[in-house]
């Protein structure tokens, strides 16, 4: 019924390095059936911390099987019965990717030791195999060895039989139960308090920090789903080693929990995101008064502390913008800075003086202020008492939040108040267009307040 299984490898993930060691103890239920053990030659060298810590050299292995010469007896020993591990993913990982090399395809149920412990024997602070050994008093001889973990792991696989009341192992065994896809380190009941609404959800390390951040449409579904395969890419069992804790924040539309997504992308860094943590060059155009009392316009990379009147995703947009303000409102390139070569500027060849001058360019800036609407999507929640709604103002994104129904929606400044306010970068801004386009009928314009 089943075959308890433990190896010894040169790394940590299965694509990328060999078995040095395997060992199975095939069990009935109720007692030990067969053992089988052997060294195995990894072709390929066997890293020195490694060797520290298992005791198995590349001299001890030069002369042993190679893995594809041994596969057939192991995938015959395996095939029909229950493939058990402490923490079975790697373990599975593994013996089904060399398996696969040799022209085996394993699809064993797995059972994990880890799992079953914790509900069986619950309250203990670890769960490696040497720590949850030495609270139930299993003695392991030949630690880091196949063998000797492998026969721990089957004492103890006697003792969760022995103290499985509620019918645990059975639960686990029941179809492609999603428990045994869990990282081994994170509880199956943190994991069925999540909830299945639309949110962003963090993978926390052993320490807390977040490890990864992800959006979805329905939480408890999306995280189920980086579970749902067992990779032996080096990425993946990082990841799966990593997860210790998950928590989530829940949001009131899809569209909002992408937003907070990115936000939290940017001010997180997780280890594990890879979109979305490129450096975000924003360029703004910002209006200061010369020595003369001329006014001028100027593009620069975006100031934290500064407002910017227009911003830019590059540099040629900005360029292009500026050159139509100057042929629109008949402005000075070298004023603007888009011409630098030597010679007068324009107010002095016509000898224009400050005053009127600067009058065109606070048109110029008022016919861009003009341009960035301001409006707010808003989705009815489920209860029908609010509104998730999100807020543009002067073109640019600047929060989001829950509103009464029956709140003010004339001006930014009666929904800001409901807001939460968060920095906008390209991604959200376009997300945000993106969503208006798409749904016209969720957004609605909304007058911008002027401060007095």
């Amino acid at each position: 019924m089943f075959a308890i299984i433990d190896i010894e490898t040169t790394g940590g993930y299965a694509s990328a390095n060999g078995i040095t060691e395997i060992a199975i103890v095939l069990h009935n239920g109720k007692e030990v059936e067969g053992k089988y053990s052997t060294l195995i030659n990894p072709n390929q060298a066997i890293p020195r911390y490694v060797q520290g810590l298992t005791g198995i050299t590349d001299e001890m292995v030069s002369t042993a099987p190679q893995f594809s010469t041994v596969a057939e007896n192991i995938f015959n020993l395996i095939k029909d019965r229950i493939f058990v591990a402490h923490n079975v993913n790697f373990d599975y990982s593994f013996v089904k990717w060399h398996l696969g090399k040799a022209g085996f395809d394993l699809t064993a149920p797995k059972l994990c030791t880890i799992r079953s412990a914790r509900k069986i024997f619950p309250g203990y602070r670890k769960y490696g195999l040497g720590s949850i050994c030495h609270e139930l008093g299993i003695e392991i001889n030949d630690r880091h060895r196949a063998m000797g973990d492998a026969w721990a792991t089957t004492k103890l696989l006697d003792l969760l039989i022995a103290n499985d009341k509620h019918g645990e192992i059975t639960k686990m065994m029941k179809g492609r139960n999603k428990e045994q896809y869990l990282p081994p380190n994170l509880s199956d009941e943190l994991f069925a308090q999540l909830p299945s609404q639309p949110g962003v959800y963090y993978f926390h390390d052993k320490k807390g920090k977040v490890v990864y951040v992800g959006k979805a449409k329905e939480i408890k579904q999306r995280v189920t789903s980086h579970f749902s395969n067992n990779k032996s890419t080096k990425q993946k069992q990082d990841f799966l080693r990593s997860v210790y804790n998950i928590t989530y924040k829940v949001c009131g539309t899809e569209l909002m929990a992408s937003i907070l997504e990115s936000i939290e992308i940017r001010r997180l860094w997780p280890m594990f995101n890879h979109s979305q943590k490129r450096f975000e060059q924003v360029y703004g155009l910002y209006a200061y008064e010369d020595a003369r009392g001329y006014w001028r316009l100027i593009m620069e990379k975006k100031k934290k502390h500064l407002q910017a009147i227009h911003s830019f995703g590059s540099l040629l947009e900005g360029r292009q913008m500026i050159k139509s303000l100057i042929d629109r409102f008949e402005l000075c390139a070298k004023l603007c800075f888009i011409d630098v070569s030597p010679g007068q500027t324009l107010v002095e060849t016509k000898g224009e003086l400050p005053v009127t001058y600067n009058k065109r360019v606070n048109a110029a800036i008022k016919y861009l202020e003009d341009q960035l609407p301001s409006f707010v999507i808003r989705e009815d929640d489920e209860d029908a008492v609010e509104q998730s709604c999100i807020l543009v103002e002067k073109g640019k994104f600047a929060g989001m939040g829950k509103v009464p129904k029956e709140a003010d929606f004339t001006s930014t400044e009666s929904v800001k108040p409901y807001m939460e306010l968060f920095p906008e970068n390209t991604f959200i801004r376009n997300l945000v267009y993106q969503y208006a386009t798409k749904y016209p009928e969720r957004k609605s314009d909304i007058e911008l307040s002027v401060a007095v």
